[in-house]
């Protein structure tokens, strides 16, 4: 059994960082991720005035529930999605005028429904370029909060930032989502929420599902990060493939995170999965088997099993995964591209990929600097001596130490 320790997950610290800077009190959060992705977020914090001290194991967080403690700021978020769509919404409940851009790659992705959204709570924002696009101005004057209709089906961050936004609201938040991608994500967020001292009604109705968030504000805490589920996927993956035996210690069956559930994918195919309390394990158990799977709840994840797809026995046909082609880039295209220079027959729809068994041969990664990509096509490289990628240093977005670790691995197991 080899032993791999994962980072923290980038999606947990992100909203963590939000809850403790709009908590009142001091937070603790622990095992933070490290990433250019959760220290781009920590920064836009600190140019927005709110007190942020980073060591390596611990960060500690002097929450504002009044918001930024400065009266205007421009915060530069980085190529961080969740940076670029949830600090923006902690402006507006403070008093100011705050401008937010973010790298090219970020600026090419969407935040329309959210700002949608905000400027249907009042919220006074402008675009200053495209239309639904950063760079973006909040001219915040606190939230009065109300009701809204939110279409989440092109990401489950827009709602995630309007929970997090309601208990900073003079009068609460009544969101009704008529679509919803990702669904795991915002039981992630009201999980969150609840340690922070907030609970959220949710319930089914005929119009949609409906989230009651009650004002009153956060309440500080002292928090543990868990370990990356969508980071350990490659890890996982690599077990499944290579006949070895994987054990990721700290994600187990409470586990918050959604994109836990690749393992079963796994297990589908044929891997062995043993979910403990407190560590999962997945071994290779024989050659994989041909699968068709809905990844739409873990698309993150689409792409570890699209680069591990050509050596099952039979296609894999992955479903309702069109949320991946507006990700850092097109990953559902990126896949089929990498995977036809290498020789793989691939088909693609809108909201679809099927990959058939095939032989890779070794080829340049086009990574489109996209982290997922490259740590995915890694995975491959286990049974494909002499894959390279064109931008191996993009996995510092969430896993700047990913090569290392990924090579230590291999060098265990001989491969």
């Amino acid at each position: 059994m080899t032993a791999v320790e994962i980072p923290g997950s980038k999606s947990i610290t992100a909203r963590a960082l939000f809850l403790a800077a709009a908590a009142e009190g001091v937070t603790t959060l622990r095992r933070p991720l490290s990433s250019d992705d959760t220290e781009g977020f920590a920064q836009g914090l600190d140019t927005l005035g709110y007190r942020v001290e980073r060591t390596g194991g611990a960060w500690r967080v002097e929450g504002r529930p009044e918001g930024p403690a400065v009266p205007s700021a421009e915060v530069y978020c980085r190529d961080g999605a969740t940076t670029a769509r949830f600090l923006p919404t902690l402006a507006a409940a403070g008093h100011g005028t705050y401008r937010f851009d973010a790298s090219a790659q970020m600026r090419r992705r969407p935040v329309a429904p959210l700002t949608r959204a905000l400027r249907e709570l009042g919220v006074e924002l402008r675009h200053e370029e495209a239309e639904g696009h950063h760079p973006l101005t909040v001219l915040a004057d606190g939230v009065r909060g109300g009701e809204l209709t939110l279409d989440a089906g092109e990401s489950s961050q827009y709602l995630t930032a309007l929970l997090l936004l309601g208990p900073l609201t003079r009068d609460g938040l009544r969101i009704t989502v008529t679509r919803l991608v990702s669904a795991p994500y915002i039981g992630i967020t009201l999980a969150m929420m609840r340690s922070f001292g907030v609970e959220v009604k949710r319930e089914q109705t005929p119009v949609g599902e409906v989230f009651d968030v009650p004002s009153g504000g956060y309440r500080a805490a002292d928090y543990p990060i868990e370990p990356d589920a969508s980071t350990a996927s490659y890890f996982f993956a690599a077990a499944a493939l290579a006949g070895r035996e994987v054990t990721v210690p700290g994600l187990g069956r409470d586990a918050l995170q959604g994109d836990l559930r690749f393992v079963d994918v796994l297990r589908r195919m044929g891997a062995r999965v043993e979910i403990g309390a407190d560590r999962t394990t997945v071994a290779g158990d024989g050659p994989l088997g041909g699968i068709t799977v809905n990844m739409r709840d873990i698309s993150d994840t689409m792409p570890t099993l699209a680069a591990i797809a050509p050596f099952a026995s039979g296609p894999v046909r992955i479903e309702d995964v069109h949320n991946t082609r507006v990700k850092e880039c097109d990953r559902l295209e990126a896949c089929a591209e990498n995977l036809r220079a290498m020789g793989i027959t691939v088909a693609t729809g809108d909201d679809w990929i099927e990959i058939l068994p095939g032989t890779p041969r070794p080829v340049e990664i086009a990574t489109h600097s996209d982290h997922r990509i490259v740590m995915s096509f890694a995975v491959t490289s286990l049974r494909t001596p002499g894959i390279t990628f064109d931008d191996p240093g993009c996995v510092r977005k969430t896993f700047p130490g990913f090569h290392e670790a990924f090579a230590e691995l291999r060098g265990t197991w001989g491969v």
